[in-house]
Formats: C-alpha cells, structure tokens, sequence
C-alpha cells in the first residue's frame, strides 16, 4: 500500500513529507552519493535534486578555485559550495528560498563541515550590501521557466550575469560561473568578455554543465578544457579557443578506422586542433567524424571498418542487415527514418554510420568497436 494512504506514521511528519522525503533520496544515490548514504540528510523537494551538480561535477569545480573567501550567490541544495569549501578557507552560501537555505545549513552541521556560512537572501542582494571583497564569486543562474522552446540565452537566466558582470568584478576579480549545454560558446565568451577558460562537462557521454572562468586580468587568450567522466575512466582535450580558427582540415574517405569525438568535444566547436593533434582526416566539413590508419588512444569512440558502400535501398538491402546500433552525421535522414525505412531493430554489436563524404558522397559505413 502506498505511504499516502496509510494511517501517519509519525506524529511530527506528515505521510505526504515523508513520501516527498524518500523520493528525493531515491535521486541522490548515484547522483550524490554522500548524501545518500548520510541517514540523518534532509532533502528538498525533487526538483531540487534534479537541479543540483552531481557530485562528480562538483568535485572538478572544486580544482579550479583556491584562497581563502568564496561567495556563492545561488547556493541551492550546497552540493558545489560544500566542495568547494574543500578548497576555500570560508564559503558564504546565499540562497533566496529560507526553506531551502535551513535544509543546507542543517545539512551542512550533519555532515561535519564548519567553513560554510549561509544567508537566506538573493545573492546579489548580499552582494551590494557587503563592503567585503573575495577571492571567488561561483554562480549558478537558471532558466527562467517561461521560456520553453527558446533558444538559450544569458539573458534568459535568473539572474542574468551579464547585467551584473561589473559589481561582480567589484567584489572578486575571478569568476566561475555554471551554465547549461545549451549556451553557445563563442556566444557566451562574446556575452561574458573576460573570459579565461571554458570548461565543458560530459558524464557518460553527456554533457551536463559548461562553466566559466572569469578573470580581471584576462588577455583574450582561451582556453577550452572538455572532461568527459566514464565509469572507469576520464577523457581529456584542451585547446586554445583561437586556435581553430586558424587551422584547416585535411580530408579523406573512410581508412582503416574511424573515430567518433566525446560529446564534451562536439560541443566545444575544436574539430579542426582534434584533427591536428591526432594526425587525423576528417570525412567532410560538416561530418565531425574522423579516420587514419593507425590504431591511437583518442578522446571519443573508436571504430575498426568493416565496408564503405554507397547509400541507397537497394545496397543496404543486400547487406542484409537485422540489427544494429545506428549513428547519423550530415545525413538527410534521421535514426528514427532509417530504421522505419530499412527495418532495421536496435542494438548488437555492429555499428551503422550514415553520413556524407568530402566527395558529397552519402554513404553508410559498417564498423564494430575497438
């Protein structure tokens, strides 16, 4: 029987508080794993939960910032700033909603930590009234819900950083600040001008966060750091933002192998400097695929080719495939199309790529994985 239809099951909780209580637990256990295994934690309500850095992505936040103060004007649940406070001497958590502020201090106390100090008040609010200056400001701004659909923008958010970037540099010359996928870089470093570093995020091959270092003393030289976090391992690529702009693509048909960049790289736009870097050959301008001879460690998923044919009905029908895990670049058709036209079911161990060649070629590439 559900808890909400049974008698209460204690005298001070509610059976609804209690149902609200377990269910949020229940997104902490991979996500936040501290938390969850810390039985005297109060939770928020779920939205929190899903809101919130895990504490994968707050962990790496915390290799960034050093010294001895950080304000935190968009505290939330406390996941980032109770990491963060590993490495700063005092965070000062501001949070706008009381209720949720009370649940990170309780939490904060249950869990040992005594270098966070919180404050049930707008960020930014506490900001202009204190005189106080520090080493790192870390904000966090959402979406404002009205806005389904839209596309991602800056000034979209709550609040909009853009408009408050000169009090910021009044109060701290460095800046760290979280944004969704969504945002476009070159946009952002356009919006946000003192950018120093661009940090794109990936778990499992999917990007959760890109965040922003802001410092007053930045002299147009980027740099983009992608972090893509595996089970067993993690993947790494930087660049120099500039960088790809000044480089040009070599190009070739499909070789030996191919190679499928991490998503924390498609999203960073640095497909010219992965191809340098790994003596690479891209298959067209627009097909951010990549191939050689030679068998390397790279950032991505790697791909022994099996054919190269021609795209169309009649050659795919002769290949007489059943199953097969599909992937679509520059291809006029999507997954979903190709497997209703072709009738071919998910999953196995062969590999599909429908994509186009520097030839303008549409052509399907058959492959399993190294």
């Amino acid at each position: 029987m559900s808890v909400l239809l049974k008698k209460p099951i204690f005298d001070t909780v509610s059976n609804s508080e209690l149902v609200e209580q377990i269910e949020a637990k229940k997104k902490c256990k991979k996500k936040l794993p501290t938390w969850f295994k810390n039985a005297r934690i109060y939770y928020p309500k779920k939205l929190n939960i899903e809101q919130t850095s895990s504490e994968i992505t707050a962990n790496y936040k915390s290799q960034i910032v050093s010294g001895k103060s950080l304000i935190d004007l968009t505290g939330g649940f406390g996941v980032d700033s109770l990491f963060l406070s590993k490495k700063i001497d005092t965070v000062f958590h501001c949070e706008i909603d009381e209720n949720l502020s009370e649940i990170a201090g309780h939490n904060f106390k249950v869990m040992g930590v005594k270098n966070i100090e919180t404050f049930p008040e707008d960020g930014i609010s506490f900001l202009r009234r204190n005189t106080a200056r520090f080493d790192w400001l870390f904000i966090d701004p959402s979406r404002r819900t009205n806005l389904k659909g839209k596309v991602f923008q800056l000034s979209h958010c709550l609040p909009d950083v853009t408009a408050h970037l000169d009090l910021f540099f009044r109060k701290s010359d460095a800046i760290l600040i979280k944004t969704a996928p969504l945002l476009d870089i070159t946009k952002g470093i356009s919006e946000l001008k003192k950018v120093r570093e661009v940090h794109i995020l990936a778990v499992a091959n999917d990007v959760k966060e890109i965040l922003w270092v802001l410092s007053k003393s930045a002299n147009g030289s980027i740099e983009v750091k992608t972090r893509n976090f595996q089970k067993d391992f993690e993947q790494d690529f930087n660049f120099i933002f500039s960088d790809e702009k000044q480089l040009v693509s070599n190009f070739s048909e499909p070789l030996t192998y191919l190679y499928e960049p991490n998503a924390a790289i498609m999203k960073s736009g640095g497909f010219k400097v992965l191809g340098k870097k790994y003596d690479l050959q891209k298959l067209h301008p627009n097909t951010q695929l990549y191939t050689g001879d030679q068998l390397m460690d790279f950032p991505g998923r790697r791909f022994l080719v099996e054919a190269v044919v021609p795209y169309s009905s009649k050659k795919i029908k002769q290949l007489d495939i059943k199953k097969a895990n599909i992937t679509v670049r520059n291809f006029p058709l999507s997954v979903a199309e190709i497997r209703k036209k072709h009738k071919i079911l998910d999953g196995g161990a062969q590999y599909l790529f429908f994509t186009s060649t520097q030839q303008r070629k549409r052509v399907l590439i058959r492959a399993h994985k190294v």
